[in-house]
């Protein structure tokens, strides 16, 4: 039986402005989608596509439109914000949140047009929301991609920082050891582990860790990228002027260079 959560499907960084953002990403080594604008929201984006799962740099283009929250996120900072899973028949998602108690929306459909060098293209998806806020742990969603053809050129997963995949993400919750039934229910009794005090939940390709609350901090907390080559990575960092951590076997970037994120490269 295929699991409700199928993966990590893309990670959600909430940021002030879309176009700064765009710069410092890029300066990260990332090669960015053109911006897109959700349609009857008031949010937009830039996406950084890898083999399987993406990045999306979340702002506001029209503050008179619903915009999801992304304002009450930005008062306090820029940064990690959500977790987008991938799901694979809706209703059976829907049925897996309300078998954890954690209750499911109604199926949504969302798209966002984008302007291509081959001319304007609209992809198109379906999102489904925990009923409960919190209930997985984070801000996070289920989402199927309706016209995943459209989401992925070649020139978009050519990244100068050698970039292939999102390998982890943290976070830290009020009580992690409680999220591992939910967990088992969505992605797979075989892939949740319990350790330390918190949950690791390894979807095909990522890790996915809540760890318990640090000083009273919750949420989202820190993003590893997977390069093929660390040392490339570093060396594009360093060409650019970006702070970073060089460590035995990673490389963590300074949070102001990186809109707020905890980011990390990690060698493939």
């Amino acid at each position: 039986m295929t699991p409700a959560i199928t993966g990590l499907d893309h990670t959600l960084v909430g940021v002030r402005d879309l176009e700064a953002a765009r710069a410092v990403w890029n300066r990260l080594g990332f090669t960015l989608t053109p911006r897109g604008r959700h349609v009857g929201w008031g949010t937009g984006n830039y996406c950084i596509m890898l083999a399987d799962d993406y990045v999306e740099l979340l702002g506001i283009v029209d503050a008179t439109q619903d915009v999801r929250g992304l304002d009450t996120f930005l008062a306090e900072r820029e940064g990690l914000m959500g977790l987008a899973f991938g799901m694979g028949e809706e209703g059976a998602a829907q049925a897996a949140l309300d078998r954890t108690g954690i209750g499911s929306s109604e199926v949504r459909n969302l798209s966002r047009p984008l302007e291509t060098p081959d001319g304007p293209v609209e992809p198109a998806f379906r999102l489904v929301h925990p009923q409960r806020t919190g209930g997985l742990g984070v801000d996070a969603f289920l989402i199927r991609h309706l016209t995943p053809e459209l989401m992925r050129r070649p020139e978009w997963l050519d990244h100068a920082n050698g970039a292939r995949r999102i390998r982890a993400v943290t976070a830290a919750v009020e009580d992690p050891i409680a999220l591992a039934p939910i967990y088992r229910t969505l992605a797979g009794a075989t892939s949740v582990f319990l350790g330390d005090g918190g949950v690791t939940v390894r979807l095909p390709g990522t890790v996915c860790h809540f760890g318990a609350a640090l000083e009273g901090m919750t949420g989202l907390l820190g993003m590893a990228i997977e390069v093929g080559d660390l040392q490339r990575a570093v060396d594009c960092l360093a060409r650019a002027g970006v702070r970073f951590d060089h460590g035995a076997d990673s490389v963590t970037v300074d949070p102001r260079d990186a809109t707020g994120v905890v980011l990390s490269f990690v060698p493939g």
